[in-house]
């Protein structure tokens, strides 16, 4: 199966901005602690591959799978607090997702745990089939990949919370 990265080809998810500068990080070891050059270099490896309207099989995206929680989670705080949240309430619509507490959270954290992982040791909050909406062009509610689904649940509400929907909203209470 293939699907379309949005129709708008404009729409870059956290993990993609993560896994690119990982992948930069690797490639180019002398970048690390240049950030400006590396973000140059990064945005234009992921414009390249926007304007060339890329199709992602399921198979690529399942990289993000194998991705640690730990290394897309700055970049959910940094988002969430440009935006005037705050790390607090990100963290409470994590636990909310996936049933962690606060000690839950920090431990797979620290251990770098992997997306698969920390979903599969996850119970998923009853409510987060009532999440909808659209996340890079392709609507949650209709992802196949159940590990997907949850992945972009959390990017929804991440986003939801970036946006400033009252945390009442965005818990769905």
């Amino acid at each position: 199966m293939t699907l379309d990265r949005g129709r708008r080809g404009s729409c870059v998810s956290l993990i993609d901005l993560a896994r690119a500068r990982e992948r930069f990080l690797q490639d180019h070891p002398t970048a690390r602690g240049r950030s400006a050059t590396s973000s140059r270099l990064i945005a234009t490896e992921l414009g390249s591959r926007r304007r060339g309207r890329e199709l992602t099989t399921l198979a690529k995206m399942s990289r993000i799978f194998t991705t640690s929680v730990a290394s897309v989670y700055p970049h959910y705080v940094t988002k969430v607090e440009r935006k005037g949240r705050s790390q607090a309430e990100l963290d409470e619509v994590i636990c909310w997702l996936t049933g962690f507490d606060e000690n839950e959270l920090e431990t797979h954290l620290a251990e770098g745990t992997t997306f698969e992982d920390f979903f599969a040791a996850a119970t998923l909050n009853p409510n987060a089939s009532s999440i909808t909406g659209v996340v890079c062009g392709i609507r949650v509610e209709n992802i196949e990949d159940p590990l997907m689904q949850k992945i972009r649940y959390l990017d929804k509400l991440v986003d939801e919370l970036a946006k400033g929907k009252s945390m009442e909203k965005v818990l769905r209470h």
